[in-house]
């Protein structure tokens, strides 16, 4: 079998192909900015998973359809209302899982950029072999200005990466979004190239890997197993901070002012009951 057998749900917003063993798992809804949807989440770690498995796939590309890489996580979409206790576990194990799904995959996979990448579609990349960026592409980790916590290993991942400094140039408050140029210099990416060439270095690359027996390996000297214990406590702190009121208030008044009602009452209605939350059992 030379392709994935993706569900429909699934193909609608990711496309598959191989090539010479190396098998690209492309975000395909660009108008929406390849944004992580539940959907969109759910249709990669499908193709992922499928991959893991897959004997024709040697090597994976994964990259983004249009002009941005991802928008990153759509928080409106993700959370709804519910028990304290239960919404604090969903968002520890959602986030969680969803760094799983790079930590524990077992080929080398190689991220184009192929434009913007915001917040978990960054910190995931860094996860992977390596990163290659077209010279359009931009990065934003905006944690800090969401009052919310690093995630996706950033917290000991990035230092390593760009050392302190960057890291904290990009996770702190100063928001830092290093251009493509900037993310080679800084450390946090590993070629650039003309949005043109991008699909075809990529590929050059994987087939290289391939050709070389390059296996699963991690940037900065990092190991599986504390990677997997920063995650584990950075999705704690996590939930702390998206049940904080700080950032619940600034969801509400985002998405009110993109006039999306629905999921900003979501995040009105998690704010306002706030103050009843410890005398729930």
């Amino acid at each position: 079998m030379n392709e994935l057998n993706l569900s429909k749900s699934a193909a609608e917003y990711v496309q598959t192909s191989i090539k010479d063993g190396v098998l690209t798992i492309m975000m395909n809804k660009p108008k929406k900015l390849n944004g992580w949807t539940a959907q969109m989440m759910d249709a990669f770690k499908e193709s992922l998973k499928q991959a893991a498995t897959h004997e024709a796939t040697k090597a994976v590309i994964f990259t983004g359809s249009g002009h941005y890489f991802s928008a990153g996580v759509n928080f409106g979409g993700t959370l709804k209302p519910m028990h304290p206790k239960k919404l604090h576990k969903m968002i520890v194990d959602h986030n969680q899982q969803l760094f799983e799904v790079f930590l524990h995959f077992p080929k080398p996979i190689l991220v184009a950029m192929n434009g913007p990448a915001i917040g978990a579609s960054v910190t995931s990349s860094t996860l992977c072999n390596g990163i290659i960026a077209s010279q359009d592409a931009t990065f934003s980790t905006p944690f800090a200005a969401l009052g919310i916590t690093p995630e996706g290993c950033s917290s000991i991942h990035f230092p390593r990466l760009m050392g302190e400094q960057g890291a904290q140039r990009m996770l702190g408050a100063e928001g830092w979004k290093p251009t493509a140029a900037q993310a080679l210099e800084a450390g946090l990416v590993q070629w650039v190239v003309p949005s043109d060439q991008l699909q075809e270095e990529a590929q050059r690359i994987a087939l290289d890997w391939i050709a070389t027996g390059q296996g699963r390996a991690f940037l900065g000297g990092s190991e599986l197993a504390e990677l997997e214990s920063a995650n584990a406590r950075e999705s704690k702190e996590l939930a702390d901070a998206f049940l904080g009121a700080d950032f619940l208030r600034g969801q509400f008044q985002f998405l009110w002012s993109k006039k999306k009602r629905g999921p900003s009452l979501v995040f009105l209605i998690l704010l306002m009951l706030r103050p009843f939350w410890k005398h729930l059992a």
